[in-house]
């Protein structure tokens, strides 16, 4: 694999940006949430024993311990928490020396500390995903801040191999568990016929991608499995363009994902994952410059040979993985309906047969790669001139190839996951030491849509509210589907929190989702915190004015439109088509017995008093921020700092790259003068004494003369000198001999 410098500015770089929008996202939604009016007090989650601070950060490892210490409540204090890490992270994607390895310390514990007091609203697979990579950009980041530098180190390939690994285990996973679920919808390669309409939060694309055909949603379900479960062994191969070519079907996946659905930063975050697949050589063929160096064969002959058997072996790869895909999902061509058709031609018994045998063999590819990169760079090490500084880079080498070590064995535990038997086949010591690490995201199993719900119609939950138990009104919430003309939205990278977890609470009864008799009691009562989750705006809340008496909850099955249902003659369309199903949730009231019983059984009631506000500085300035940003819809705001930060790299970019473009001609110009002062050796005393002036006028002549005409200006450089400078410089050796 060849340099990867620019591969990893950009990977840091987008990290940053990917920090920012979770920060960011986070940070609107905890009044709400977490709030002391919200629907899971974040304060519940700290039991404030009288322990020392170093157990209970040991017990749950999160800066909010420190809060008390500060004067500041529990709310205020993740409030504070977010906004450092959003600040920090807006820094670091500004300010290149900011992307170091203390500044991604400080954003992964940042992101921890929230985590651990999120409960069921930060679970989500997503923020495993963001903390497992935010902890390897400690390891790929350079020491920046302590150091001062940010020279090329030789142990950079070593780490920066992590993260293609994390690429590896995400999406081969993902794949796998589609098949060992044994869900119907895919092994019948069905499941995009009823994933636009039933995933969460669809986009407007979602409803043109459900018109699809059927023998298109099938074949787009083979693509799927291909590019998850045989293209990453593609990640580790030697030659280059097969790992471009993995690299391009994975973003490929990616943005038909995002195009479809808004799954917030997640599959954001898995392109940057990407870039571990690319070097040097093709950021620069992007960015149309020509490649730093070329490879110089020893023979032309033997580099045309060697040329020639690397196109024939890709050319086998992909050969054989497009025979086996026919052969797998029996592919064939109906040249009457122009269609072609597939089905699954292996059992659940084959396929488990098959991952008995490559997930060992997985582990090792793994190795294999990881010592080629560790050797590779001790060589590197090895090269470099002068003792202290070989032996200061060996010092690196030996801890942060430990560190990608060990890495790597710990992710081997939930990487085993998917087949049982490997999973028992490995030491006890690594179990051991993947149960130390497990409290703090380090590494984490992955596996995403495992079984597709919603196959007899979306299962959506409706919240009605009345003031007098007749009369109801629909409460209608900002992203997640309800009104049937409502258009689906578009709000990647911010995540509606409540709206997720709305889905998941539909797909079985109120008991399953605690937190829902929170949130009846919390509307209930008017709390504005948690009527903004619903509604940004207040004012489009239907009982803004005054809470209502009742509320009750029921379920409907959602689909969406058919094409000739929609009125194009109209201003409004109707995306969606619902039937009743059944009441999610009885009609209660304030002190209603249920809803006494069920908040009691939960623990959703205070049994003690909230904390006092604090008025410190601090909570002030807190509570200042806040105002500001109350009422701006997440995914907007989201957007225009992205938009801001993104607009001010660009044009600094452009700023670096003038300067870049005038240097070589300074520099030019700087090697004329001095050929002068060669070529002309009497001259010399006179450019100790000539003026500033003269100087400057004889520089200006030379600079006008431009880099197309250099080879013009050697030429004639010898003949350049007037003959009254000629005759200063003779006057002036005469007046130093005398001297």
């Amino acid at each position: 694999m060849g340099e990867i410098v620019l591969p990893r500015r950009m990977f840091l770089w987008c990290m940053s940006v990917i920090y920012l929008a979770a920060f960011v996202s986070l940070y609107v939604q905890i009044p709400g949430l977490y709030g002391n009016d919200g629907l899971l007090p974040a304060r519940w989650q700290l039991r404030y024993s009288g322990k020392p601070l170093g157990e209970q950060l040991l017990t749950s490892p999160t800066l909010l311990w420190f809060g008390p210490r500060l004067g500041l409540d529990t709310h205020t204090a993740m409030e504070l928490l977010c906004l450092m890490g959003a600040a920090l992270s807006l820094a670091a994607t500004l300010v290149e020396s900011l992307r170091d390895s203390v500044v991604f310390f400080c954003l992964w514990v940042l992101y921890l500390s929230m985590y651990h007091v999120g409960q069921v609203f930060l679970y989500f697979q997503w923020d495993n995903l963001l903390l497992e990579t935010g902890f390897l950009c400690i390891l790929v980041a350079p020491l920046t801040v302590i150091r001062g530098s940010r020279q090329v180190r030789q142990h950079d390939r070593v780490t920066f191999w992590l993260i293609r690994w994390l690429l590896f285990r995400l999406m081969f996973a993902s794949g796998v568990v589609k098949l060992t679920s044994r869900c119907p919808t895919w092994w019948g390669l069905t499941a995009l016929t009823y994933h636009y309409e039933t995933q969460c939060i669809p986009t407007p694309l979602a409803w043109f991608a459900h018109q699809l055909p059927v023998w298109w949603q099938k074949l787009s379900v083979v693509a799927a499995f291909v590019i998850e479960i045989p293209v990453p062994f593609l990640f580790f191969s030697p030659l280059r363009r097969l790992r471009l070519g993995s690299f391009y079907l994975q973003v490929l996946l990616q943005v038909l994902i995002i195009l479809s659905g808004n799954y917030n930063f997640f599959n954001l975050l898995t392109l940057v994952l990407c870039l571990s697949l690319l070097d040097d050589q093709h950021v620069n063929f992007w960015l149309r410059k020509p490649p730093t160096s070329k490879p110089k064969p020893l023979l032309l002959s033997d580099s045309k040979l060697w040329a020639w058997l690397c196109y024939v072996l890709e050319l086998a790869v992909w050969a054989l993985m497009i025979f086996g895909t026919i052969v797998c999902f029996d592919l064939q061509l109906d040249t009457t309906k122009f269609t072609i058709s597939s089905r699954t031609a292996f059992t659940y018994h084959h396929f488990n047969q098959f991952l008995k045998t490559v997930t060992i063999p997985c582990i090792w590819i793994g190795v294999l790669s990881l010592t080629w990169e560790m050797v590779t760079a001790m060589f590197r090490c090895a090269c470099v001139s002068g003792f202290l500084k070989r032996f200061y880079g060996t010092f690196q080498w030996t801890v942060f190839a430990a560190a990608t070590a060990a890495m790597f064995t710990i992710s081997l535990v939930p990487f085993t996951y998917i087949e049982y038997d490997s999973n028992s086949r490995l030491w006890p010591g690594v179990r051991r030491a993947y149960e130390l690490v497990d409290h703090y995201q380090v590494v984490n199993s992955y596996g995403l849509f495992r079984r597709m719900t919603g196959v007899g119609g979306r299962p959506e939950v409706v919240i009605e509210g009345s003031y007098d138990g007749v009369d109801w009104t629909e409460i209608e919430f900002m992203y997640k589907p309800g009104n049937l003309s409502a258009s689906p939205p578009v709000l990647i990278p911010h995540q509606p929190r409540l709206d997720w977890q709305m889905w998941f609470a539909a797909l079985g009864p109120h008991t399953q989702a605690p937190w829902f008799t929170s949130l009846i009691y919390r509307l209930l009562q008017g709390k504005t915190d948690v009527i903004e989750l619903i509604q940004t705006d207040v004012s489009q809340y239907p009982f803004h004015q005054q809470p209502p008496a009742y509320l009750r909850a029921h379920r409907y099955r959602y689909w969406f439109t058919e094409p000739k249902i929609l009125d194009y003659s109209c201003l409004t369309f109707r995306w969606w088509r619902r039937v009743y199903d059944e009441e999610f949730y009885p009609t209660v009231h304030l002190g209603n017995t249920f809803l006494e019983n069920m908040l009691n059984q939960y623990g959703l009631k205070d049994k003690l008093p909230p904390r006092r506000m604090s008025n410190t500085t601090v909570a002030q300035a807190v509570r200042w921020v806040r105002s500001q940003v109350r009422g701006v819809p997440a995914h907007i705001l989201i957007w225009t700092i992205i938009a801001c930060t993104a607009t001010f790299c660009l044009l600094q970019g452009l700023r670096n790259s003038n300067k870049q473009g005038r240097a070589p001609l300074s520099h030019k110009a700087s090697v004329t003068v001095n050929d002068h002062a060669e070529k002309v050796p009497d001259s010399s005393s006179d450019n100790i004494n000539k003026s500033d002036e003269q100087q400057a006028e004889v520089e200006e002549e030379e600079s006008e003369e431009g880099s197309d005409e250099v080879e013009e200006v050697e030429r004639e450089d010898k003949h350049s000198l007037s003959k009254e400078q000629q005759g200063r410089a003779t006057r002036g050796g005469r007046k130093q001999q005398k001297r």
